[in-house]
């Protein structure tokens, strides 16, 4: 298994998850930009399940070297990679801060995902499962940066799950609502609207299984925002959202 973003708690919940169920990989790649933080995960799963990994420098900021990932392979690959970045209140005319929610979610993630999806297409199998947002099915004024970066994610898969078909690849798209990870700590949050990692990965590892297309982590996230979709603009522009 591939896993970009592996310090998310989503991806590992996930990869517990498929190794609690059973599953084993010859190696599990966990690329990351913080290697040193990874290294922990990387034991406990060693521990856990004996499972065989190895942790792969990867910073999306900096300059990414193809030909380190190239002896990298496998038929599952799964991506948590995100950056939410500052409030529009906060942020919004912050360049340094645009440009690493644009670069992380979206601009810097998407040749990488090509990389790998090119070699799947090679061997004509393979799952993707990436990690978009229910943000970027609408813009909304506390976040529209990041909802943009996503809403250009999800094209993306969209588009390459398209392409991928008849090339035996499948591409799912994993929209989360609000989780209670540290990326959104602090942040106020409704229980009923809020999802653990492990149920996240409970739920993700559910629809891997069943050859799901796209997947909202928690199933009231859709009906959520098929209302925000349909809302009127000369109504939305004047919502705090």
């Amino acid at each position: 298994m591939i896993v970009l973003g592996s310090n998310s708690e989503v991806a590992q919940a996930f990869v517990e998850e498929c190794l609690a169920k059973g599953e084993r990989f010859p190696t599990v790649y966990l690329l990351s930009s913080h290697p040193e933080t990874t290294a922990k995960f990387a034991a406990h799963i060693q521990v856990k399940f004996l499972q065989n990994s190895e942790i792969i420098p990867l910073d999306l900021m900096k300059t990414i070297h193809y030909k380190t990932l190239e002896n990298i392979d496998s038929d599952v690959l799964f991506c948590a990679t995100g950056y939410l970045g500052l409030s529009t209140e906060d942020g919004l005319y912050d360049n340094e801060n645009t440009e690493r929610i644009i670069g992380v979610n979206y601009a810097k993630l998407v040749p990488v995902l090509n990389f790998f999806a090119k070699k799947m297409e090679s061997k004509r199998t393979g799952t993707m499962m990436v990690l978009s947002s229910v943000a970027g099915e609408r813009g909304r004024q506390s976040n529209f940066i990041y909802g943009s970066a996503k809403a250009g994610l999800t094209a993306y898969l969209s588009g390459l799950r398209n392409y991928m078909f008849d090339k035996k690849v499948r591409v799912m798209t994993v929209k989360p609502g609000f989780m209670d990870t540290k990326m959104t700590e602090g942040l106020p949050s409704n229980p009923a609207l809020t999802a653990s990692p492990k149920k996240a990965a409970q739920i993700i590892y559910k629809a891997f299984k069943s050859q799901k297309n796209v997947v909202y982590v928690l199933p009231i996230w859709a009906i959520v925002m098929l209302i925000i979709r349909n809302i009127p603009e000369f109504i939305f522009k004047k919502l705090k959202l």
